[in-house]
């Protein structure tokens, strides 16, 4: 039989109660959680004593007692940098939730470190693992659409003005708006299946809400095959969350993968059908109660089957995460410029992960 994984945490808001409920759930085995941390001890605690484990005073101190398998960094996107550079230091694999760090190089350089010691470094790119966005994935590798035309995100959820009252959500150095800590997993999944990008133009504003960054977002995209990609995000949608979507249209077929999460085929429609097109929506469609969807739990199993096997290989590596992360700042950028800008020429932007940085 082989060992059970031991899991420490360090962060436990309101992602982390997304995590509890797929631990809970019974979807992943094989695991043990062994501590908690917090800057607000009685959140650590609660979850401590829901998993029946310890919560620590620090961070360094519940990596050196519990010597954790797995690291989950549940942290605001501007701690992620410091926390993982923490963890490397101390042995552990980690599992980062998105955007992976602030800034592409902060990432290059812990991935790095983390190929010098040879353990993984994972980004919760969860939506890459949905049954529907394997189906758009295998369509696309296997050619179904031809030349593809074009490529479109839309994001429509719904956060008031107390999900940006926190401290750090919504601000330039610790988050950023829509584009870095919603659509980000739309923008992966998108660059993912159809890039690389060849250049881009994006505007952003706040429609709504009072945030230094900002809750709404439009984009058009040139692929480097030919194809056009435009992004329609904000948090500004009301009265709740509902559109999370990709499409692809080609020259053979469309498709629209959507639901609140990615997670519904709503349209498999192809030129030259095969047996199978009849039954693929609602085979690789999923019923999700929020945004998260569900595919933490693949996720994790997947990291969790690795370790137990000595294999530091990531389902999705840090290079996939700086490669989103570069797709952001050039989003940013272009807006910071009010013009195209070239995505090989790694444009970065000035206000995400540091408001003051010129």
């Amino acid at each position: 039989m082989k060992k059970l994984i031991n899991i420490a945490v360090i962060g436990c808001g309101r992602v982390a109660q997304h995590y509890k409920k797929i631990f809970d759930s019974g979807v992943v085995s094989s695991w043990k959680f062994v501590g908690f941390f917090d800057i607000v001890s009685e959140r650590s605690k609660v979850f401590s004593d829901h998993f029946n484990t310890e919560s620590f005073a620090s961070f360094e101190e519940m990596l050196e007692v519990t010597n954790p398998d797995l690291l989950l960094i549940l942290t605001p996107s501007g701690l992620h940098y410091e926390h993982t550079k923490v963890a490397f230091e101390y042995g552990c694999n980690v599992l980062v939730e998105k955007p992976i760090t602030m800034l592409p190089s902060q990432a290059i350089e812990l991935e790095k470190i983390s190929k010098s010691k040879k353990l993984m470094y994972c980004v919760a790119f969860q939506n890459r693992l949905n049954p529907a966005i394997i189906a758009l994935e295998k369509a696309i590798k296997n050619n179904r659409f031809g030349k593809i035309i074009t490529a479109t995100i839309r994001l429509r959820w719904c956060r008031y003005q107390d999900y940006y009252e926190d401290g750090w959500h919504g601000t330039w150095k610790y988050d950023g708006g829509v584009i870095n800590q919603q659509a980000i997993h739309h923008v992966d999944a998108l660059n993912w299946l159809l890039g690389p990008v060849d250049s881009l133009t994006a505007t952003i504003t706040n429609r709504l809400n009072n945030l230094e960054a900002e809750d709404t977002l439009v984009s058009i995209m040139k692929f480097e095959n030919g194809a056009l990609g435009t992004i329609e995000a904000t948090t500004a949608a009301r009265p709740e969350d509902f559109e999370a979507s990709l499409s692809v249209v080609g020259e053979k077929g469309m498709v629209l993968v959507g639901g609140i999460a990615l997670n519904k085929i709503e349209i498999w429609e192809f030129v030259d059908p095969i047996n199978e097109d009849v039954g693929i929506p609602n085979l690789y469609s999923q019923e999700v109660e929020t945004g998260y969807g569900i595919s933490h739990g693949p996720l994790l199993q997947n990291i969790i089957d690795s370790l137990q096997n000595g294999n530091i290989n990531a389902p999705v590596s840090a290079m996939d995460g700086i490669q989103t992360s570069y797709m952001v700042h050039a989003l940013y950028r272009s807006d910071e410029l009010q013009s195209w800008v070239k995505l090989k020429d790694r444009p970065i932007s000035k206000r995400l992960g540091n408001k003051l940085r010129s």
